[in-house]
């Protein structure tokens, strides 16, 4: 299957780049960007042959079977209706888009024509969490109760030089950073635990150096009775990223970001692992999309539809529905 990717940023250059090239059946042929010096040192580093700096051009070549959009969030929904159109699968960075309405759009868009979309919640597909699905599908907490996370960070150089960051923009991702990241751990959540019915959040900008919301903190129901909680603040003076899942029988212990140890402590059990992830971080998201391709009764765990949920909790926390 041949992939073109719309943009080529920071995150195609090591997390999902090298795992498309990389993947046994996979090629990249065609890479799109509009600074055109960018583009063609990306390309001539990467050794792709296919350069565009309009994406519908790229969408449409007969070449590329398949899409990869890398850009900011808020041009997700205009590249993926015209995915759609052209009815080629595509893989969206996450989040789905900056809005539920917009996600649901997407969503629908390639539901209706039956054609794949992923979406890059690569988490899913990360052994160190996959131990941590097993743990839970295997009870050794007993019956799951709650769900704490806390991801708090200092303002970074960036944010307090005030120079532009998409990621801070307020058009782009209005909740910043949490969009960004707090996007992985929720989406995480549902992944292990279920679907969320209802949440609720307070957001909001204590700090005032950009124009997005800086500290969001919310609380959440899953649909088979399990309560969480969440605080994202990025104005702290240290950095903690700690998930602590609550059982009858013990807890989990991990972190969305960092590669500390798993720890599962229970009446019946005690472990403390160290797994690592692969240098290129998509690659087991891409390899599943492969295998899904390959054979589609292999279900990936990263689709449109479950990211329509993550969007749709995110929205809820932030009120925007």
């Amino acid at each position: 299957m041949n992939w073109g990717f719309i943009g080529c940023g920071d995150v195609t250059e090591t997390k999902s780049g090298p795992a498309y090239q990389q993947t046994n059946g996979f090629n990249v042929v065609a890479v799109m960007r509009r600074d055109v010096e960018k583009l063609n040192d990306y390309a001539k580093r990467h050794r792709i042959e296919k350069t565009f700096t309009n994406a519908e051009a790229l969408i449409n070549d007969p070449d590329v079977d398949a899409v990869y959009i890398a850009t900011p969030p808020d041009t997700h929904k205009k590249y993926a209706l015209k995915v759609a159109e052209a009815g080629k699968p595509c893989c969206i960075e996450k989040p789905l888009s900056p809005t539920y309405s917009e996600s649901l759009e997407v969503q629908k868009a390639f539901e209706e024509k039956r054609i794949p979309l992923f979406v890059a919640y690569y988490r899913r597909s990360l052994p160190r969490f996959l131990k941590i699905k097993e743990w839970l599908d295997n009870n050794e907490i007993g019956a799951v109760r709650h769900i704490n996370s806390h991801l708090s960070k200092p303002a970074s150089q960036v944010d307090i030089s005030k120079n532009y960051n998409w990621r801070t923009d307020i058009k782009v991702a209005p909740a910043g950073y949490f969009d960004d990241l707090a996007s992985h751990g929720l989406d995480l959540f549902t992944y292990f635990l279920g679907d969320i019915k209802k949440a609720k959040g307070i957001s909001l900008n204590q700090q005032g150096l950009y124009s997005s919301k800086d500290a969001v903190t919310a609380s959440w129901l899953h649909e088979n009775g399990i309560t969480g909680s969440g605080t994202w603040n990025f104005g702290c003076d240290s950095h903690l990223d700690k998930v602590t899942i609550y059982g009858s029988k013990g807890t989990i212990e991990f972190s969305v970001f960092h590669e500390n140890p798993v720890i599962l402590k229970s009446n019946s059990k005690n472990e403390e692992l160290i797994i690592e992830n692969p240098k290129h971080i998509q690659q087991y998201h891409v390899e599943s999309m492969r295998d899904y391709f390959k054979d589609n009764k292999n279900i990936h765990p990263s689709t449109g539809k479950t990211a329509l949920h993550s969007s749709w909790v995110m929205s809820k926390i932030l009120e925007d529905i």
